[in-house]
């Protein structure tokens, strides 16, 4: 994981719809939430993916967006949307340049570790949880990156 208070590298990566996509983009109107997830589809990644949907309105409202990376291919991510009908974007690491340089690859470069950053306007970390398995860690995790948004 990178550190909390860093600068978060800039990255442009092509999203669902195969359009490129870079964080200062993502950044344009606030702060966002980045995160990386091992795989579309799978049951653990589809739980978090639908958690993220049901918060996606009081994301939105506290000044936030989202973006989910992992490497599956840009169609994949369109059918993995389309099925769970998520609002936000999904960005394709093919090559996993964006899961390493945010620290986040698997044990000896194999899959990629579930984490989730808060990243402010000025790409600096402001929090990040890293928890694998726990996706209910992640949820929390967001519902207080919002909570604190919404505050100001």
């Amino acid at each position: 994981m990178l550190e909390i208070g860093g600068r978060a590298p800039e990255f442009t990566l092509p999203d669902h719809t195969g359009q490129n996509v870079s964080l200062s983009t993502l950044l344009r109107t606030g702060s966002v939430i980045l995160y990386f997830y091992p795989a579309d589809f799978t049951p653990g990644c589809t739980r978090e993916a639908c958690s993220i949907r049901d918060l996606h309105m009081e994301i939105q409202k506290a000044g936030l967006d989202v973006a989910g990376v992992s490497p599956q291919n840009p169609e994949t991510h369109r059918k993995f949307r389309e099925k769970y009908q998520l609002p936000f974007t999904l960005l394709s690491d093919l090559e996993k340049v964006v899961i390493k340089m945010y620290d986040v690859a698997g044990p000896l470069g194999f899959g990629v570790r579930r984490a989730t950053y808060l990243i402010d306007r000025s790409r600096h970390i402001r929090s990040a949880v890293l928890a694998d398995f726990r996706i209910r860690l992640h949820e929390d995790f967001i519902r207080t990156a919002v909570a604190l948004s919404a505050r100001g």
